[in-house]
């Protein structure tokens, strides 16, 4: 496992895991999201696709982030796909939290400061209404983009909760040989 991509709803523990994976992996991280803004604005897609592109020629990598339209240059050359698919009541009650401490003052982070009630909870466009929306829409494509990346010969792991994370880390201590925890999906060959 040298060349790691991580990816998932919003509050599933994304950078965490993937923090964790780097420390304890000794690899490199790299979050999509510090790639694709910037301080003068998002990257045009070529460039984002460019810059993904370099990170993962190298020899040893984690990438994190829900860009599946970067799947040919980030999951088709990982030797581990690991997708955190949790069930939408959960990512839901995770998003509320996770925002009421940052409006709250309890969280600092780049995101805290331009979060408002507004964008968390009631706008049209606000957290809580677009992961509903990208949970129902996007979660079929995932499926078919990763069953694609598994027939390519990647591996994937695809944990749905943060017990099979925990279980899955345990297992990553170990090594190579014991990285499967019973209860999550991994395949070769589709979902």
């Amino acid at each position: 496992m040298r060349k790691i991509a991580l990816f998932g709803p919003p509050a599933t523990g994304k950078s965490t895991l993937a923090r964790w994976l780097s420390a304890e992996l000794g690899l490199p991280h790299t979050d999509l999201d510090d790639l694709l803004f910037t301080p003068m604005g998002a990257l045009p897609l070529p460039e984002f696709r460019r810059q993904a592109g370099e990170i993962t020629q190298q020899d040893a990598w984690i990438v994190e982030g829900n860009f599946s339209k970067l799947a040919d240059v980030v999951w088709h050359r990982a030797d581990v796909l690991v997708w955190l698919d949790f069930p939408l009541p959960l990512i839901l009650y995770r998003i509320v939290r996770r925002s009421l401490r940052q409006l709250t003052g309890r969280e600092d982070s780049p995101q805290a400061h331009r979060l408002t009630w507004g964008k968390a909870f009631f706008n049209r466009r606000s957290l809580l209404r677009t992961a509903i929306r990208k949970y129902r829409n996007n979660r079929p494509r995932y499926a078919k983009q990763v069953a694609e990346t598994a027939a390519l010969g990647v591996e994937v792991v695809r944990l749905r909760s943060p017990h099979e994370i925990r279980r899955w880390k345990a297992d990553v201590r170990k090594g190579p040989a014991e990285s499967h925890p019973q209860g999550a999906t991994r395949h070769t060959t589709g979902p």
